[in-house]
């Protein structure tokens, strides 16, 4: 199965830049590219499945870390991690990442109460509804 870099629209959500790749419900995977504008942050959230993270440019770090990700960073996250990711202010490029998540992410409150959750099916429902909302009908995204 292929899919082309032009095949996939980007959409714009909140502080990001989204494509969905590829979504697997039953196997609860999901892969995704964001790109994220200088100074954008994600809720802290916990995985509930590992995570493997590789950027293309910019720089994003975790709130609760001390190194950064930059061009040609790979990241693996266990299951169970909880952080904040981040983008430094003074980027001067969009930092664009591919995720590939399985799972949930259990995004949590100040006092580490879980707020909301974002799954496979999750996403990809909320990419088609952007998709649709751009103007952008509905890309062939991998499924099933």
């Amino acid at each position: 199965m292929h899919v082309g870099e032009d095949e996939i629209p980007w959409v714009q959500a909140g502080d990001l830049e989204l494509k969905v790749v590829q979504v697997k419900v039953e196997e609860g995977l999901w892969v995704v590219r964001n790109r994220f504008q200088p100074g954008a942050a994600v809720q802290k959230h916990r995985h509930t499945g590992p995570v493997y993270a590789f950027t293309l440019s910019g720089a994003w770090k975790y709130a609760e870390s001390d190194y950064t990700n930059t061009a040609g960073s790979y990241l693996y996250e266990p299951a169970g991690s909880v952080h904040t990711l981040i983008v430094p202010e003074d980027n001067t490029e969009l930092t664009d990442v591919w995720f590939t998540i399985y799972g949930a992410n259990l995004n949590l409150d100040d006092d580490g109460n879980v707020e909301s959750v974002t799954d496979a099916a999750g996403v990809y429902a909320g990419y088609m509804a952007l998709c649709e909302a751009q103007g952008l009908g509905r890309p062939n995204v991998l499924t099933d």
